[in-house]
């Protein structure tokens, strides 16, 4: 399994600042098409000193979780704005304008 959590790591460290990745969408690229969960273990289980900004995967509709709010709720929104990432008034990530799109 740790296998396929590498790949996980690998992709979510290429999403660049100010872009968002889903679950389901990572899943997809790694050819998984309905592993969103597994991916979800994946950032759960990434330990911090790996480089991997875990923060930066949100769910289907641009929601963030509350698994990464290590420093206190709303860590992670607080870290997606600090890169720029605007949030809609349900509070969602705008994914239509942060949704990140690989090149390959």
């Amino acid at each position: 399994m740790s296998g396929v959590f590498e790949q996980v790591y690998a992709l979510v460290r290429q999403i660049p600042p100010g872009k968002v990745a889903t679950y389901g969408q990572l899943a997809h690229l790694i050819g998984r098409p309905r592993g969103a969960r597994l991916v979800g273990y994946a950032m759960s289980a990434c330990p911090s000193s790996a480089g991997v900004p875990c923060h930066r995967v949100v769910n289907r509709f641009g929601g963030t979780t509350a698994a990464f709010d290590t420093f206190g709720p709303g860590t992670q929104r607080a870290l997606l704005e600090a890169e720029g990432v605007a949030f809609t008034p349900e509070g969602c990530v705008d994914l239509s304008l942060h949704l990140w799109q690989p090149l390959f």
